[in-house]
């Protein structure tokens, strides 16, 4: 790789780790460690491929699907469903005034389906279109609405009136 190439990933991979690692932390449901792995085998693929994306045009939109991918490949082996404890590390922010509403919705995606889960990600925190979405789970257009209605109707079922008392504070 040229040494211009090289220099164009590095920048564009110190501007999107942190978008990255928020996307990542929200479908892995706060393990910040798996999003942590996500994003570097996120970046490593991107480093390989880097000529040819970077001749694409939205380098961030092909993170953000090698991303999806990534996430969803890990949660087919068998071995991601172990977990060493079921609580959430103390905060390491002091100023976090809405922890219990961001606990209570990582909770509730992390009972979704790893599908679903990426469908909530892209569609609501990403902002992608349904055709966008369909393209990066490499689904169709149907099968993300239908994932859609289902994921936010069992979201609503998990959080029930929980969620207005969390956002009264």
């Amino acid at each position: 790789m040229r040494a211009s190439d090289v220099d164009g990933f590095l920048e564009f991979a110190a501007g999107r780790s942190g978008h990255l690692f928020r996307s990542a932390c929200l479908l892995t449901s706060g393990d910040t460690h798996l999003a942590e792995d996500l994003v570097q085998e996120t970046l490593g693929r991107m480093y390989v491929a880097w000529r040819r994306v970077s001749s694409i045009g939205n380098p961030a939109g092909y993170a953000q699907t090698v991303l999806v991918r990534a996430f969803l490949t890990h949660r087919r082996r068998r071995s991601s469903h172990e977990r060493p404890t079921d609580e959430l590390p103390e905060p390491h922010a002091a100023d976090c005034d809405d922890m219990a509403l961001r606990l209570a919705l990582l909770g509730a995606l992390g009972q979704l389906s790893a599908k679903d889960r990426a469908v909530v990600v892209l569609r609501y925190w990403e902002d992608r279109s349904i055709e966008e979405t369909a393209e990066a789970m490499r689904v169709s257009s149907g099968a993300v609405r239908t994932r859609s209605v289902r994921a936010l109707g069992r979201l609503r079922d998990l959080l029930g009136g929980s969620l207005a008392e969390y956002a009264a504070h």
